[in-house]
């Protein structure tokens, strides 16, 4: 079974709904995208309708909401623009259902109770892992997921084998920064993606849409100098000096490893490529602005912790959480203008099309 870490639940201050607003921008980015994306690439009358003429949507890596719910309004509205043009009217009776997606520690109880009641849509969740199959055979017309492809299946192997020569690689503030421990997440990103198409292809009918939204390094930029990178070191730093002063062992500092990976836009489309079940038709930065914001370590780490909560507490244990992330916030005030001047990650747009 994949590992699952659900972000924070619930609506409180340390969740996911409350600190996502990273990610509500990329949602907002590619809105204008999505709409382009039906209106040229989107085949009503090619696709494959059951009988009750029902538009299947899924949203993979939901969360909580609220972003997810946008995302989804935002496809929905575009594909009512689509079905307003006089040669798709025989279509004007399609009804859409979306289907929810996440791990099944995922806090669907508040994702459920956040539904906008004025939806244009039945919604149901699905639990499970989005490596593996969810859905019936070409079922799906339209597949989106936004900021999930980076978490992966597991750790790489080599990481986590004791009689591998890459177990407790380096420090856990270094051990990202290893050429060889970059290459066993690479691997590892590369099988979990194969998966993903593959699951995809079978459950997409056939021209069917996938949009994918992934932040990526740029090509060619080390990860050490990007802000997956000095997140990787800054976090690694805290657990370190928290076992210097007995807080954490040792031995449970070495052996914490993410599942987590940072692609890069040639990585990715090499990926996609070689499967050969979709076609790549866009793939582009997003256009994300976000001007000057001044560093704030409180609201930095409070996005952190909105998504890594939950790999802490199970490699930590639930009595150690506060304690490590109100000493990273310490860390990271002390290491504020090094996050701040970090080279710019990118947002890629994808939008697949499963070949008929």
């Amino acid at each position: 079974m994949a590992q699952s870490y659900p972000m924070v639940s619930g609506d409180g201050a340390h969740s996911y709904a409350k600190n996502s607003t990273l990610q509500r921008r990329v949602v907002d980015a590619a809105k204008e995208l999505i709409y382009e994306a039906i209106s040229d690439k989107l085949d009503l009358k090619l696709l494959k309708f059951d009988a009750s003429n029902t538009f299947q949507i899924a949203d993979l890596g939901c969360s909580i909401g609220p972003n997810t719910f946008i995302a989804v309004q935002n496809i929905i509205e575009a594909v009512e623009l689509k079905l307003l043009q006089p040669d798709h009217q025989n279509l004007s009776s399609i009804e859409f259902q979306v289907l929810f997606n996440d791990h099944y520690d995922n806090d669907f109880n508040t994702l459920f109770k956040s539904l906008p009641h004025s939806r244009k849509y039945f919604a149901a969740g699905v639990p499970g892992s989005f490596h593996n199959r969810l859905f019936p055979k070409a079922t799906l017309h339209f597949v989106h997921s936004s900021y999930s492809l980076h978490w992966l299946s597991k750790v790489p192997k080599e990481l986590v084998d004791q009689n591998s020569p890459l177990w407790n690689k380096e420090s856990a503030r270094r051990r990202r920064f290893v050429k060889e421990v970059a290459e066993a997440y690479s691997g590892q990103f590369k099988n979990d993606m194969e998966s993903f198409l593959n699951a995809r292809a079978q459950e997409l009918v056939p021209g069917g849409l996938m949009v994918i939204t992934i932040h990526a390094i740029p090509d060619g930029i080390p990860f050490s100098q990007t802000g997956p990178g000095v997140l990787a070191d800054v976090f690694g730093l805290c657990l370190v000096d928290l076992a210097k002063m007995g807080v954490i062992s040792e031995e449970k500092v070495d052996s914490f490893n993410s599942p987590t990976h940072t692609t890069t836009p040639k990585e990715l489309k090499a990926i996609i490529q070689r499967n050969e079940n979709f076609t790549i038709e866009r793939m582009e930065k997003l256009n994300r602005p976000v001007g000057h914001i001044k560093f704030s370590a409180k609201i930095y780490t409070l996005g952190v912790r909105a998504v890594f909560e939950g790999l802490i507490k199970e490699h930590f244990g639930e009595e150690l959480v506060e304690q490590i992330f109100n000493y990273f916030r310490t860390k990271a005030e002390e290491n504020a203008s090094i996050i701040e001047n970090t080279h710019n990650m990118i947002d890629l747009f994808l939008l697949l099309k499963r070949t008929i």
